[in-house]
């Protein structure tokens, strides 16, 4: 029966600093990478054989899924990078210290930009330092400057029709390493969660999150290998 591994990206360098990162490519920290390793350690002594591996184009994610294969002694098993399992890009929040932004703006207003479903934080300036239209990464790609939940979803939705459930169709174990949102949105879309449920869901760094699912792609059961830091996981539909 087919297997989804849902593995969030360790601990960067401006999550250390306490900034919004989004679509910033930015670095794991020796702890991220200790956590990402730790990560490959549970799958592999969980007796987990992945087939296939997805995550986005950005570093903290790529190397999290490298670091978590290898340690897994897995790191053979081939991989697709897609923009659209990015993180959700934070507008003009991009770069603002977290605390700071809230001081500046209102505690209550940066939790509706964090936490909401669907209002999403102010644009971000084109022209700008966080300016991702000259990053060849994106060529091509018509490009959003800010996004919520709910539009983060929405360009993630047709990547995991697409690309990813015909290999889970297909009985293989898939490990997608990406980011908290990305993860959140494809939670969404397998459990079928209202906007209101979504926002119940955290998905802790590093931390597999193993989902069983039966012939029709229904979640089935779903554990999270590291238990001392496990979050409550939704119910099957």
């Amino acid at each position: 029966m087919p297997i989804l591994i849902l593995l969030r990206h360790g601990q960067s360098q401006w999550n250390l600093e306490d900034r919004f990162t989004g679509w910033v490519d930015v670095d794991l920290t020796a702890e991220g990478e200790a956590q990402a390793r730790k990560g490959g350690e549970l799958m592999k002594a969980a007796g987990l054989q992945v087939d296939r591996a997805y995550t986005s184009v950005l570093t903290r994610a790529i190397r999290t899924l490298w670091l978590a294969l290898a340690a897994a002694g897995q790191a053979f098993v081939p991989e697709t990078k897609d923009w659209r399992l990015n993180e959700r890009h934070y507008g003009g929040l991009t770069g603002l210290n977290k605390t700071e932004t809230a001081a500046k703006h209102g505690a209550e207003q940066v939790r509706i930009w964090r936490r909401s479903y669907d209002t999403p934080p102010p644009p971000l300036a084109p022209g700008g330092e966080w300016d991702f239209s000259r990053d060849r990464r994106y060529a091509g790609v018509v490009l959003p400057d800010t996004e919520s939940l709910k539009t983060t979803l929405e360009r993630v939705e047709p990547y995991w029709a697409d690309e990813i459930v015909p290999k889970l169709a297909a009985g293989e174990t898939v490990l997608v390493a990406a980011h908290g949102n990305s993860l959140r949105a494809i939670v969404k879309l397998l459990y079928g969660l209202s906007a209101e449920g979504i926002m119940e869901v955290e998905i802790p760094t590093s931390n597999p999150l193993v989902i069983d699912l039966d012939a029709g792609l229904k979640p089935l059961t779903a554990r999270y290998l590291d238990a001392d830091r496990a979050q409550p996981v939704p119910k099957a539909p």
